[in-house]
């Protein structure tokens, strides 16, 4: 009876939210083709939403997920021009399968559902959610974070079908951009991501509560190295898929360098200051005479209109002594500025400041970016790794638990390379076997697994087997060992249907005493 009201409830939603997409859309000149595939959109996401939250766990609910979606749309879409291959209009797209105006809120796109939705996503981002004080990683870690944030906006359209789950590595944007979102949102969780990405107040440090929210969660040296990780991989992936940002750091480098030399010789830094000071002093004099002085007005007025386009055209003295005053203003704080560097401890200041740019710039020396990459990737991994370990041992619950198996699952079938799985890499392989017995402990201490054997190696053999499957349900899964032509082989059943057959090498020499559970017998493993 409550399965059938559950049913009926959903049904209730569905129409809900089909109803208000079609009452946004009839505000729109969209054409039919393009409400066409929106409507689809919606209706595959409501189909595949709960599988998709049943195999990742922390991700936000279908109705937050819709809403959000609904509001992008309506906020942020005001022309979707769908353009077929092979038309006169392709050429626009050249070698992309969309592409998007922010400004104009306008998307071009081939009518291909997860383009589009991956469209919509992309348009609807503050292209910096970290703030200017962070030299560089307020570009490139924005980056990372919206760009990782955009691929799992389509995942439960890509890789749900409302039935099974399947993940095809060339359907993902990038894998290593997206691999590092997850790793965040599983240590973090999506609520603090979704805050931080969907904020319009400017005046929130994000980075500073990333940090707090670290170290409280991890510890101090946890912190330390995911913040030190996670700026160089966003900036090495900026400088392999932006072509013109490895030039521009490398150009960056040589001012800093530039700059640490200056302030090595102090009499000549302090001389260069005193120069810069008397310069701005004498320009804010000549704006000052100027401004008070309307026959020198109306000769600055004419002198900057000679120079300029008719659509910079400077059009009354009012406006040009409003861009001056401006200017004036500018350039005290620029004296401000260079007081302050006259400061002993701002120009201690100011000289760490210098340093830490130039070891974050560092990376522009890098000869092979890919094999720098990879290499961050796994170190990264390693310290994700010892961060998830704290989430397992800090769990008090069966319900905790049980979400932490579904995220370890997920975790071990995200693809760090192409074509190959987190649980097939071998640099990993040590710490996926600490991490995964360490979890089963107290998976089986909390009564959430039935433990099938005491000794924890064929234990894990048996058991580490759920981490790599894809069964959306894990909670209905049976296991049985076979024998056949003198091996033994691991069967796994989702709800009675055959799923999977492994041969435990362990056993090869073992005697039917020594396995740990009977023969042909099916096997529960969550109580």
């Amino acid at each position: 009876m409550q399965k059938k009201k559950d049913n009926f409830l959903e049904k209730i939603v569905k129409k809900n939210y089909n109803t208000e997409l079609e009452n946004v859309l009839e505000k729109k000149y969209f054409e039919e083709n393009t409400k066409s595939i929106l409507l689809s959109i919606m209706y595959k996401i409501e189909t595949a939403y709960k599988d998709y939250k049943q195999v990742k766990r922390n991700v936000e609910t279908k109705e937050e997920f819709i809403e959000n979606l609904i509001e992008d749309i309506q906020r942020n879409c005001e022309s979707i021009k769908l353009v077929k291959l092979h038309s006169k209009e392709d050429d626009i797209l050249g070698d992309r399968t969309f592409l998007i105006e922010k400004k104009a809120k306008k998307i071009i796109c081939y009518p291909i559902e997860r383009k589009l939705l991956y469209a919509i996503a992309k348009i609807s981002k503050n292209d910096e959610i970290i703030k200017d004080k962070y030299y560089i990683i307020n570009k490139t870690l924005s980056n990372l974070i919206n760009i990782g944030k955009d691929i799992e906006t389509v995942e439960p359209l890509r890789d749900f079908n409302g039935y099974s789950w399947t993940t095809i590595s060339g359907e993902i944007e990038s894998l290593e951009y997206n691999l590092i979102y997850q790793n965040l949102r599983i240590i973090l969780g999506y609520k603090f991501l979704n805050k931080w990405i969907r904020n319009t107040e400017y005046i929130i440090d994000y980075m500073e509560l990333l940090k707090n929210k670290l170290e409280e969660l991890y510890g101090n040296e946890v912190k330390e190295k995911i913040i030190e990780y996670l700026e160089k991989i966003s900036i090495l992936l900026e400088m392999k898929y932006n072509k013109n940002a490895k030039e521009k750091i490398l150009q960056e480098k040589i001012k800093n360098e530039e700059k640490l030399d200056k302030i090595l010789d102090n009499a000549k830094f302090v001389q260069e200051l005193t120069e810069k000071k008397k310069a701005l002093t004498k320009q804010i004099k000549k704006i000052d005479e100027t401004l008070n002085n309307d026959s020198l007005l109306q000769s600055e007025y004419e002198k900057r209109n000679e120079d300029l386009p008719l659509e910079e055209k400077i059009f009354s003295m009012r406006i040009l002594s409003k861009i001056m005053a401006e200017e004036r203003e500018s350039k005290i704080k620029k004296i401000e500025k260079l007081n302050d560097l006259l400061n002993p401890q701002k120009f201690i200041e100011y000289k760490k400041l210098l340093e830490r740019k130039e070891e974050k710039l560092k990376v522009a020396q890098i000869k092979d970016i890919q094999k720098e990459i990879e290499k961050c990737i796994i170190k990264f991994q390693e310290i994700f790794l010892k961060a998830f370990i704290t989430k397992v041992e800090k769990a008090n619950s069966k319900q905790e638990i049980e979400d932490l198996i579904y995220e370890y699952r997920y975790y071990n079938l995200l693809q760090i390379k192409d074509k190959i799985e987190i649980k097939d890499e071998e640099k990993l392989k040590d710490k996926l076997k600490e991490t995964t017995n360490i979890l089963l402990r107290k998976a089986e201490e909390l009564k959430v697994l039935n433990q099938l054997s005491k000794d924890e190696e064929k234990n894990y053999q048996i058991l580490k087997n759920i981490f790599e499957t894809r069964s959306i349900n894990l909670n209905e899964l049976y296991i049985k060992i076979v024998r056949e032509n003198e091996k033994y082989y691991l069967q796994i059943f989702d709800e009675n249907a055959f799923e999977e057959k492994i041969e435990l090498k362990l056993f090869e020499q073992a005697s039917k005493e020594e396995i740990p559970m009977k023969l042909n017998k099916k096997v529960k493993i969550f109580n």
